[in-house]
């Protein structure tokens, strides 16, 4: 991959006359261009080049530690258990060496990150937040490795969560503010595809590692390893992408956000080989008209959190609340559970292990093969359609009783669950305004942390008092409820810019 240079203003470069490059690009740039609405209406129309998909896949790799780490949770259960660590069962599910309590452990340090943490994102841009917080999660997670008591584990498994949270907000907010209105949904579709590819890294490494134990150390442990180093490559690679020019139009500052603009566009054009599209809906600065609300709040630069209880955001706000909290309860029950929904239906940990592998390759795929269609249907009814098709596929794999049905069926699931998941990420991504984004995706997100706390409580209870089928009838519960959510109250999204939306 073509290494990217910031085209921030810190990072200009000078020619023989003394003059940087952001200079020369400025002379090209008319006045009309350089207010708020234009630099936003400049970058809604980039054309998809090299360098526009380089920063949402390296975006994207950032995504790939949520996902290796969350499904992580469930592959390495057994070896938790193995280890001595944590008790196959306990007396109460809230045991703080139960399964059931690493799971909530990883989700409460997650609620945390994007509830509590997801404000300075707002408040010190997207760029230098997302390169910090994999850090964060990099040390948690060798601390975590090297923990020999359940206590030890779940308080750095909450402490990693805390850096994952954050960094997914911020990834999220990066992409819609960054992408073009028209490549938005495929962008969140690549941001799926190459972190879904995680999944199946782990389930092998968890297939062949847990079940032993390498220079003396639990498999587990070099699982969770695996992920910190390959978080501080990602780390490295990262440090070159450039602020989101609209938060720095949320802060007021205009003469920056138009710098980082141009300098993105000086890199598109020059792959795009031929002048770029004119800018849509701007005027010349007489005929423009006084900016609606919306726009002026967006560069006011202290809009309050509270907007997003207010009309229009209200309802958006409870919809996407309410469907965080009873979607992930059908999501990660399946996802952080199947090795011991495969156990409680008589297979050994190593066929567990081995068919929980088979089902996850097919999670890159459903994204990978939505893509073509992502920015041409409406983002709330594929949101609708992927639940419908969760719920049913949930109904059916719960009646399998033979390793083909089980691992075919599971394979089918595994194709729908990140269509669902691209879909609502992408679409509440971009239901704010900019000042108050990565907070208001962090509330309406932590919904979904905190359900998760208490879900793998709800699947061990259910599992425990009704069986796999009890488990699974609760999945496709939860998927028909979210169905009707957003069918009556979404609003459209696809193909408007962030501020049409706003407006």
């Amino acid at each position: 991959m073509e290494a990217i240079r910031s085209p921030d203003p810190a990072h200009r470069t000078r020619d023989a006359h003394g003059q940087d490059a952001a200079s020369r690009d400025a002379s090209a740039v008319p006045d009309a261009l350089a207010t708020p609405e234009a630099i936003a209406a400049r970058l809604d129309r980039l054309p998809a080049t090299r360098y526009v998909w380089q920063i949402v896949i390296l975006l994207s790799l950032g995504g790939c530690f949520e996902f290796y780490d969350l499904f992580m949770t469930g592959y390495i259960a057994p070896g938790l258990i193995g280890s001595g660590l944590f008790a196959k069962s306990t007396t109460s599910v809230f045991a703080m060496n139960s399964i059931a309590a690493f799971v909530a452990a990883t989700f409460l340090g997650l609620f945390i990150g994007t509830l509590g943490l997801s404000f300075l994102a707002d408040r010190y841009g997207r760029r230098r937040v997302f390169v910090w917080a994999l850090i964060g999660y990099t040390a948690a997670t060798v601390a975590m490795a090297f923990q020999h008591s359940a206590a030890g584990v779940n308080l750095f498994r909450l402490l990693a969560g805390l850096g994952l949270g954050l960094e997914m907000v911020t990834i999220n907010t990066y992409v819609a503010e960054l992408m073009p209105k028209d490549l938005r949904g495929r962008a969140f579709a690549v941001t799926q595809v190459i972190p879904y590819c995680a999944v199946p890294t782990v389930a092998l490494m968890s297939w062949w590692l847990v079940p032993l134990r390498p220079l003396g150390l639990d498999g587990w442990r070099w699982v969770a390893l695996a992920s910190a180093l390959g978080a501080l490559v990602i780390w490295t690679l990262r440090l070159g992408i450039p602020e989101s020019p609209r938060w720095l139009l949320s802060r007021a500052r205009v003469a920056e956000a138009d710098a980082v603009t141009r300098g993105i566009e000086a890199i598109v054009a020059r792959q795009y080989g031929a002048p770029l599209p004119a800018p849509r809906g701007v005027e010349a600065p007489a005929a423009r008209t006084a900016p609606p609300a919306s726009r002026a709040r967006q560069t006011s630069g202290n809009a309050s959190f509270a907007v997003i209880l207010q009309a229009p955001y209200r309802t958006r706000t409870v919809m996407m609340s309410l469907f965080n909290a009873i979607s992930v309860i059908g999501f990660y029950g399946f996802s952080n559970w199947i090795p011991s929904l495969l156990s409680a239906k008589g297979f050994s940990l190593v066929h567990s292990l081995q068919y929980s592998f088979l089902m996850s390759v097919a999670l890159p795929l459903g994204p990978l093969l939505f893509l073509y269609f992502a920015d041409k249907v409406e983002r709330k009814w594929s949101l609708v359609a992927a639940c419908g098709a969760i719920a049913l596929l949930g109904m059916v794999l719960a009646a399998q009783t033979t390793a083909p049905g089980v691992v075919v069926f599971g394979f089918f699931l595994n194709l729908t669950l990140p269509i669902m998941t691209y879909s609502f990420q992408a679409y509440q991504s971009e239901l704010y305004p900019t000042e108050v984004r990565a907070r208001a995706i962090g509330f309406v997100y932590s919904w979904s942390r905190l359900s998760a706390i208490f879900s793998g409580f709800l699947v061990a209870f259910f599992l425990r008092d009704f069986g796999t089928h009890g488990v699974f009838v609760m999945i496709s519960s939860s998927m028909v409820l979210s169905m009707l959510l957003i069918g009556v109250l979404g609003p459209n999204t696809r193909g408007r810019s962030l501020e049409e939306i706003d407006a």
